[in-house]
């Protein structure tokens, strides 16, 4: 089970923002990202959103249908559980 720690994140200069994806053998995935623009950034927390099995964002599924922000680092890992668990 992928954990916020199991995250590698590369810095996207051209968006300004450090961005994570990971795909999980269910086929679904996740984009997590931070930086000054994105929900939750400045005050140092994440933003979420699903991937779905053609690796774009997707607003159907039963965890979530938006992205999600305002997140801390075990807020993330709630949502990574339950993704891989789909």
């Amino acid at each position: 089970m992928k954990t916020f720690n199991d995250l590698e994140f590369k810095q996207d200069i051209q968006r300004g923002l450090n961005a994570a994806r990971v795909m999980f053998d269910n086929g679904y995935g996740v984009s997590v990202i931070i930086g000054p623009h994105t929900y939750g950034g400045e005050d140092g927390l994440y933003e979420l959103g699903v991937l779905g099995k053609d690796g774009k964002l997707t607003y159907d599924t039963p965890v979530t249908d938006d992205v999600e922000g305002y997140l801390t680092e075990e807020g993330v890992t709630e949502f990574l559980k339950q993704i891989q668990n789909l």
